[in-house]
């Protein structure tokens, strides 16, 4: 028994560890599972960020506010004025002579209802409804002009991701160069001084690697500013870079200018202006004032009824009709200013669309294909022997700037597309991608 004593004890701690294993593997890699799950950061696509901002950002909240009291202004011009109730009451004393236990107390009352004619008050409520009008067309202005700052950071975003992908495979790359010239310095096959020239390369691959990651935080940093602070500050974004096939006209686009929020922004405060105008010149006659009133005399009581109607004979709004008129006409004069510089913007923006699209197009059409193939040729080249380290180094160098290059091209190309949106308030990447 004590020999088989140890066998049987071996035997059941394997059996208690066999058993454990089985039970805590499978929970622990069920838990490093969850805990991978609950901790990624979240993704966003570009809709998903301007709907945040459409609910969050304060400065929506602040226009909504001004909306409700634009609206606020139509119901006041819908009221009717109040009614006027005047009391009075005094001693009453006869001509004759008579004793004073015959005084008696007069009084009396009067009711008056101001009333607005019809034209005044459809005058009024216009007046008010353009405002509403103009409180709708600023939030409609802004709500364009926070989405396209949005795309722009998401864009940037995505370019400079584009770019740490770059630097970082050119960082790998070198790496591979620098310990493969390491063992040729080493063995005596090459010169130190590829060594020092391999490693100063490593060194500004890193810098930019660094460089870029940088400009990503930043980026992100920015986004998160213009959609809502609730985003945390570890997120991903999902999204890819519109392509460079996207045609507009520019005979097109000048037939949507209309649509301009800078446009619709003017000719709302131009329809205020027009209907103050018509308001000033209606309030010259405003209403009349109908008036009811009873006088209780010691002896006698009086019934009166009446009607007050303003005369305009010294004062008929001259001054107000006149500024109102003024600031219609300068209205006007913005909005036919207005049109003219869009007309002129959206062709300066046209034309650098086109240019930043012509660029695009040449790297994709040969430039990259071509620094690509004198890479590999140079670094087939080095590794037969055929050229040094600082031929392929070069090209290594060269092919890297084409692709920062072709990125920085279509980022262009898409913030000239992005600033035709802005000008007409069109959704033009949407519907192409």
């Amino acid at each position: 028994m004590r020999l088989l004593y140890p066998i049987i004890k071996n035997n059941f701690m394997y059996l208690k560890y066999n058993f454990s294993m089985r039970i805590f593997k499978p929970l622990f890699f069920l838990s490093l599972f969850f805990a991978t799950n609950v901790w990624s950061a979240p993704q966003y696509t570009l809709q998903d960020l301007i709907d945040i901002a459409k609910r969050e950002n304060p400065i929506l909240d602040v226009l909504k506010a001004k909306e409700d009291a634009a609206r606020s202004t139509v119901i006041t011009a819908e009221s009717y004025l109040n009614p006027e109730i005047e009391a009075g009451s005094g001693p009453s004393k006869y001509r004759t002579p008579n004793s004073t236990a015959n005084q008696k107390q007069n009084w009396g009352v009067t009711l008056s209802q101001p009333l607005e004619f019809p034209n005044v008050r459809s005058a009024r409520k216009a007046v008010a409804e353009s405002r509403v009008n103009y409180a709708s067309s600023v939030t409609e202005a802004t709500m364009i002009n926070l989405s396209l700052q949005i795309k722009k950071a998401f864009y940037e975003v995505l370019q400079n991701e584009a770019i740490l992908k770059i630097a970082e495979g050119d960082r790998d790359a070198l790496k591979d160069i620098r310990e493969r010239v390491g063992l040729r310095v080493d063995v005596g096959e090459a010169p130190r001084y590829e060594l020092i020239k391999a490693d100063t390369e490593l060194v500004a691959a890193q810098r930019d690697a660094d460089a870029a990651k940088l400009r990503i935080y930043e980026s992100k940093l920015y986004l998160r500013g213009l959609v809502s602070k609730s985003l945390t500050d570890a997120f991903d974004l999902n999204g890819s870079l519109p392509p460079s096939d996207i045609a507009l006209n520019a005979d097109a686009l000048k037939e949507e200018i209309n649509k301009s929020p800078r446009l619709k922004q003017i000719k709302a405060s131009a329809d205020i202006a027009e209907n103050r105008l018509r308001l000033e010149e209606k309030l010259i006659n405003p209403g009349v004032t109908l008036k009811a009133g009873v006088d209780q005399d010691p002896d006698i009581t009086s019934y009166r009824f009446g009607v007050s109607i303003p005369i305009p004979i010294w004062n008929q709004r001259q001054g107000q009709i006149g500024e109102a008129a003024a600031g219609y006409r300068e209205l006007q004069a913005q909005y036919t200013d207005q049109e003219l510089a869009l007309r002129r913007d959206i062709e300066s923006a046209f034309q650098r669309y086109l240019i930043a699209q012509q660029q695009v197009k040449t790297f994709e059409s040969g430039l990259l294909s071509q620094a690509e193939s004198v890479l590999k040729v140079a670094e087939s080249a080095y590794r037969y022997g055929e050229r040094g380290i600082l031929e392929y180094l070069d090209a290594q160098r060269t092919f890297r700037l084409v692709r920062k290059d072709y990125l920085a091209s279509k980022y262009d190309y898409i913030v000239a597309i992005l600033e035709i949106e802005q000008l007409l308030g069109m959704d033009i990447l949407e519907n192409k991608i």
